[in-house]
């Protein structure tokens, strides 16, 4: 097994894990001390990035690994865990494209991180236009209901 190491934490932002009205949510990524401000070189040069965490604060008696309501709300139908983006998932990894407001040192401004202070994060990686997703993307209603106060 592969171990990962945090590369460093989101500092500010938010205290709690609130489902919705994150794209407001300013907070900053601090890189560990054994980077140097040279790991985020060039980085200001995009307008957003994406960020891989942990999901840390969830215990493994809260771990889903089979089908659920998301947010439990009966109303929707119940999908596997790898069909929505709730944070019991089984390896407790979140990945969000949020928008760079700067970079200084070893820090990251961003906006719209749905991650709470303190969170450990593993990755930091540029939104390139190509990566993105080609062709019409598709989506069940529920999913589209679920994001309609999420940012």
């Amino acid at each position: 097994m592969i171990a990962m190491e945090p590369i460093g934490r989101v500092s500010g932002g938010r205290r709690e894990a609130i489902d919705d009205d994150w794209g407001a949510s300013r907070a900053a990524i601090v890189l560990d001390a054994r980077f140097t401000p040279e790991a985020l070189a060039g980085l200001d040069g995009f307008s957003h990035a994406e960020i891989v965490y942990v999901f840390d604060q969830i215990g493994d008696d809260a771990i889903v690994t089979t089908a659920r309501h998301p947010r439990g709300r009966t109303d929707w139908p119940r999908v596997g865990i790898f069909a929505q983006r709730g944070s019991s998932r089984p390896n407790r990894i979140g990945v969000t494209i949020c928008r760079i407001i700067g970079v200084d040192g070893r820090r990251l401004e961003v906006e719209g991180l749905d991650a709470i202070d303190g969170t450990p994060v593993l990755d930091i990686k540029p939104v390139l236009s190509g990566f993105l997703p080609r062709g019409e993307v598709r989506e069940p209603d529920w999913a589209r209901e679920i994001m309609a106060r999420y940012w």
